[in-house]
C-alpha cells in the first residue's frame, strides 16, 4: 500500500482521536507478522500459522466490535505487517481505504458465500416504515463451521504463498484444523437430527443466521444482528414469551456480552431457562488471557443446542 496515504489517514484518525490504543508489543522479525481485525480471524491465523508467526489482534477484547476504528498505531501494524485478515462488510469499511492496493490481505467475507440479514422470527414493531430501506449482508460468516473450513483454507493458501518455507507446515495444520471443524459439523448436525425440536428463542440480538441456515433451525429473536437496540419493547418480551409458550421451549439463548435482562424475564415469566450461546465476535479480557479458542465457544453452543432443542 501507498505509504503517503496510509500516513495521511493516520493522521487525520490522531486528530480525530478514533481508535483504541493497544499496549505496545515486542516484534518479533524472526516470524511472519500477521495482524486480524476481530477475533475469529486471529483464531484462525494462530491455528494454522502456529509458531511460525507473530498474530496481532486488533480489536480490544470485550470491546464494541461494531464501532471500532483503527488507531494510526493499527495503520502501521497493518501497513507493515506480512498478512492481514479481517472480516469486510460494512462493519469493517475503513479495510477499503488501507488495503486497495495489497494483495497480502484476506476478507474472511470473500471466502464463502454470503447472505442477506433477514428479520424472519425477529419481532419489528417498525418493519414496515423500514420495508424499502436497503437489506445489508449478514456479516457473521464464521458462525457456520463449514464456512470456517473455507476460511482456513484461504489463509492457509496465502501463508503458502507468502512463506513459501513454512508451507508445509501451514498445511499439515489446515489439515489437522479442518478435522476437527468438520467434527463439530457432525456434532451440530446429529444433534439437530436427533433433537425433539427445531426452533430457537435468542432473548438477544442475532448473529447466528449463517448457523441456523447451515443446520436447517428455525428461529425467533428480539433484533437483527448488528442492532443498535439494546433494550427490548414490552412489545418485543411478548412476541418471545409467546413463541416459547406454544412450542414449549426449555430454554431461551442469549449472546456474549448481553446485559441477559430479556432472558430473565422471559424465564421469570415461563419457567424457562437461560442459556448461553457465542457468536464468537470477540471475547473477554479474562478469555483472551486464558487462551479460549473458537472451537471452545463452539462447545458451549452444542451444549447449550442440545438442551434448548430437547
Amino acid at each position: 500500500m501507498k505509504k503517503a496515504a496510509a500516513l495521511i489517514i493516520a493522521l487525520s484518525l490522531l486528530l480525530c482521536g478514533c481508535g483504541t490504543e493497544q499496549p505496545e508489543a515486542e516484534t518479533d522479525d524472526t516470524k511472519l507478522q500477521i495482524v486480524c481485525s476481530c477475533f475469529p480471524a486471529y483464531d484462525f491465523a494462530r491455528e494454522i500459522a502456529g509458531d511460525r508467526a507473530q498474530i496481532t489482534l486488533l480489536l480490544k477484547p470485550g470491546a464494541e466490535v461494531h464501532s471500532y476504528e483503527p488507531s494510526p498505531k493499527d495503520i502501521i501494524r497493518i501497513q507493515e505487517s506480512d498478512l492481514f485478515i479481517c472480516n469486510g462488510g460494512e462493519s469493517e469499511e475503513w479495510v477499503e481505504s488501507l488495503t486497495d492496493d495489497n494483495a497480502n490481505v484476506i476478507c474472511m467475507m470473500d471466502c464463502v458465500d454470503t447472505v442477506e440479514e433477514s428479520d424472519e422470527g425477529i419481532y419489528s414493531a417498525d418493519r414496515d416504515e423500514h420495508e424499502h430501506e436497503e437489506t445489508e449482508l449478514d456479516e457473521h460468516v464464521w458462525t457456520s463451521p463449514l464456512n470456517a473450513v473455507k476460511i482456513v483454507e484461504q489463509i492457509a493458501d496465502k501463508l503458502c504463498a507468502v512463506d513459501k518455507s513454512g508451507s508445509r507446515d501451514y498445511l499439515v495444520n489446515c489439515e489437522m484444523y479442518k478435522t476437527k471443524l468438520l467434527e463439530l459439523d457432525i456434532r451440530f448436525r446429529t444433534t439437530v437430527l436427533q433433537a425433539e425440536r427445531n426452533t430457537l428463542v435468542f432473548a438477544d440480538r442475532f448473529p447466528m443466521r449463517y448457523f441456523t441456515l447451515e443446520y436447517g433451525l428455525n428461529y425467533y429473536a428480539a433484533f437483527p444482528g448488528c442492532a443498535s437496540e439494546t433494550e427490548p419493547s414490552a412489545k418485543t418480551v411478548a412476541f418471545l414469551i409467546d413463541h416459547v409458550r406454544e412450542e414449549d421451549i426449555p430454554a431461551v439463548l442469549y449472546m456474549e456480552f448481553s446485559n441477559e435482562k430479556m432472558a430473565d424475564v422471559i424465564c421469570e415469566d415461563t419457567g424457562c431457562k437461560k442459556l448461553p450461546f457465542y457468536s464468537a465476535h470477540s471475547v473477554t479480557a479474562e478469555q483472551f488471557e486464558a487462551g479460549v479458542t473458537y472451537l471452545d465457544l463452539m462447545e458451549i453452543n452444542l451444549d447449550s443446542l442440545k438442551e434448548a432443542l430437547n
